[in-house]
C-alpha cells in the first residue's frame, strides 16, 4: 500500500521544483526526503522520478501520483475539518499570510478578540505579498491569506481556494502637508514611491498616472507602506495609499479623493477542503467584526 506521507512529498516535489525546496518547506533534510521518495518508488514498483541535470523530474506515472495525491490529501483535510467540527471547542493552529497594510490595521485587534474567545486556539501570522501567498495556502504552507484585488485586475485564481470578501478599502493620493494637490493630474511633477515591479498596487498605480495624463517619477521603490508615509510626510515623495494603512487613525499626510473613488477588495481564502474547520470560520468571524474598528468605509462580508 502507497504511503500518503511520501505521496505529499512526491506532490510537494511536483509544486516546489527540488529536493532542496522540499525539505526547507517540511522541515527535513533533503537527503530524508530523498529516502522517502526512494521508498515510494519501490512501493509503486516504477520509476517516478527522473535526473535532469541538477534538478529531478517527475516521470509519467509519478504525474499520475501526484494527482491521486491530491485528491487523498483534500479528502484527509476533509476528514480532519468534520472531526474537528463535531468538538465544541475551537482549537488547534491556524497559519495566516497577510500583507502589509492588513497586518498592521486588522490583525491586531482579531488576535485579541481570538485570544478572549478562543484561548485554545493558536494563531500564527507571516507577512506575504498577496501574489505569492495565494499561491502558499494551495501549497499548504498557511491555511488562511488575507489578499487583496485592485480595480480592473482580478487576483490570481490559484488551486481549490474559496473567496469570501471581508471589506472594500479606499485608494487615495496621499500628499506632503501644504503643498496644495488637488487631483492625480497635480502629482505628474512630482517624485513618487511606490511597491516593487509586479505587484498588483504597482501596476494599477502607474496606469492610474498614465490614464491621468502623464508617466510618474517613480525614484523610490520599496514594499513598506510606513516607508511610504515616510517619504512623504518628508515632502520627499506622493502615493496611492489605501485607507487601511491608517489603521483607523487620522493620516499624517494629505490625502486627495481621486477620479472615480476607486476601492480595492480586501478578500480572505482559504482551501475548500478546510474552510469548514471550525478554527477557520472563527477566524474569518473575528476579521470581519475587525474592519469595523478600523475601515469605516469597508463592506464586511458575511462568513460561513
Amino acid at each position: 500500500m502507497l504511503d500518503l506521507r511520501r505521496l505529499r512529498l512526491l506532490r510537494e516535489l511536483s509544486i516546489r521544483g527540488t529536493l532542496a525546496a522540499v525539505a526547507e518547506a517540511l522541515s527535513y533534510s533533503p537527503s530524508a526526503v530523498s529516502q522517502q521518495l526512494a521508498l515510494l518508488e519501490a512501493e509503486a514498483g516504477v520509476k517516478l522520478l527522473q535526473k535532469s541535470g541538477r534538478r529531478v523530474l517527475l516521470t509519467p506515472q509519478g504525474q499520475v501520483l501526484v494527482r491521486h495525491a491530491t485528491v487523498l490529501l483534500e479528502r484527509m483535510e476533509l476528514a480532519e475539518a468534520d472531526l474537528t467540527g463535531s468538538l465544541q471547542a475551537v482549537a488547534g493552529t491556524v497559519r495566516i499570510a497577510v500583507f502589509q497594510s492588513a497586518a498592521l490595521a486588522i490583525v491586531p485587534q482579531a488576535l485579541t478578540l481570538l485570544a478572549a474567545e478562543h484561548p485554545a486556539l493558536r494563531v500564527e501570522v507571516v507577512q506575504r505579498e498577496p501574489e505569492a501567498a495565494l499561491s502558499a495556502v494551495w501549497a499548504r504552507d498557511f491555511d488562511l491569506v488575507v489578499a487583496e484585488q485592485y480595480p480592473g485586475h482580478a487576483a490570481p485564481i490559484v488551486g481549490d481556494l474559496d473567496r469570501i470578501a471581508l471589506c472594500t478599502d479606499a485608494l487615495r493620493l496621499g500628499t506632503p502637508p501644504g503643498v496644495g494637490i488637488r487631483s492625480l493630474s497635480g502629482a505628474s511633477a512630482h517624485a513618487w514611491v511606490m511597491e516593487p515591479r509586479g505587484t498588483a498596487s504597482r501596476h494599477w498605480a502607474e496606469q492610474a498616472c498614465r490614464q491621468a495624463g502623464f508617466e510618474p517619477d517613480v525614484r523610490f521603490e520599496t514594499a513598506d507602506l510606513m516607508a511610504h508615509i515616510r517619504l512623504i510626510e518628508s515632502g520627499n515623495a506622493v502615493a496611492i495609499l489605501p485607507d487601511l494603512v491608517w489603521a483607523g487613525r487620522t493620516p499624517s499626510v494629505e490625502t486627495v479623493e481621486l477620479d472615480g473613488a476607486p476601492h480595492r477588495t480586501v478578500f480572505t481564502s482559504a482551501r475548500a477542503a478546510s474552510a469548514s474547520r471550525p478554527a477557520i470560520r472563527a477566524v474569518r468571524r473575528v476579521l470581519s467584526r475587525s474592519v469595523e474598528f478600523v475601515a469605516p468605509e469597508g463592506e464586511p462580508a458575511a462568513t460561513n
